[in-house]
């Protein structure tokens, strides 16, 4: 077995994928509406008895779902903060949630890591400094951010993957905007390889490396 697919194999065995958040909620009738209302997949609802029921959506293109119900967790109903969405596009995240129901904040965003928010979506439009944030009916408070291109090392080089249509699109207007500066530094020729140029950009962008010129 060769290096690559030896690493290929060990990484497979140990990897560790985070399947489940619990959430801790007062009233599951309540909560199963709220998030059902926000188009999540509802995957289960299980019960057993009267002091256990587990309910489980999953966010529309997240690999990660939530619990809540009876009998999973001691923590008060509202103690879950800082659960993290990450969306490509802030304002049209937002503009969805809020038709769905949700009373979503305006956006923001920081000019420096841990720095204050200021209002508005991100003016240079950098990655990971645009957010809102909004909450379920027990207070449990959700963020977005938006995310467009990963800093380095933060997905696998080797793995090229997009949560939904739309982040597919995204990337692929991304590269073609990309791609035309890249024509307009050769010349103005076409170039009869964009569909390796693109696929090159698009990885490069997902795994924070280098992108080609």
């Amino acid at each position: 077995m060769s290096q690559t697919l030896q690493e290929s194999s060990e990484n497979s065995s140990s990897a560790l994928k985070l399947e489940v958040v619990v959430l801790p909620v007062a009233d599951v009738d309540r909560a199963r509406a709220f998030y059902a209302g926000l188009g999540w997949r509802l995957d289960a609802d299980f019960v057993n008895g009267d002091a256990f029921r587990v309910v489980q959506f999953t966010p529309p293109g997240s690999n990660t779902s939530i619990h809540f119900g009876k009998g999973l967790t001691p923590v008060a109903p509202g103690s879950a903060q800082g659960l993290y969405l990450i969306v490509t596009d802030i304002e049209a995240a937002r503009a969805s949630l809020k038709a769905r129901g949700a009373e979503v904040s305006e956006a923001f965003h920081r000019a420096a890591v841990g720095g204050p928010a200021l209002p508005g979506r991100d003016p240079e439009g950098r990655s990971y400094n645009s957010f809102a944030t909004f909450s379920d009916p027990d207070g449990n408070g959700w963020v977005l951010q938006e995310i467009t291109a990963r800093l380095p090392g933060r997905v696998e080089a080797d793995v090229t993957t997009y949560a939904s249509v739309g982040d597919l699109a995204a990337s692929l207007r991304r590269a073609a905007e990309a791609h035309g500066e890249h024509e307009k530094r050769n010349g103005g020729q076409h170039d009869f390889n964009w569909p390796d140029w693109y696929a090159a950009y698009m990885v490069a962008e997902k795994a924070g490396t280098d992108l080609p010129l």
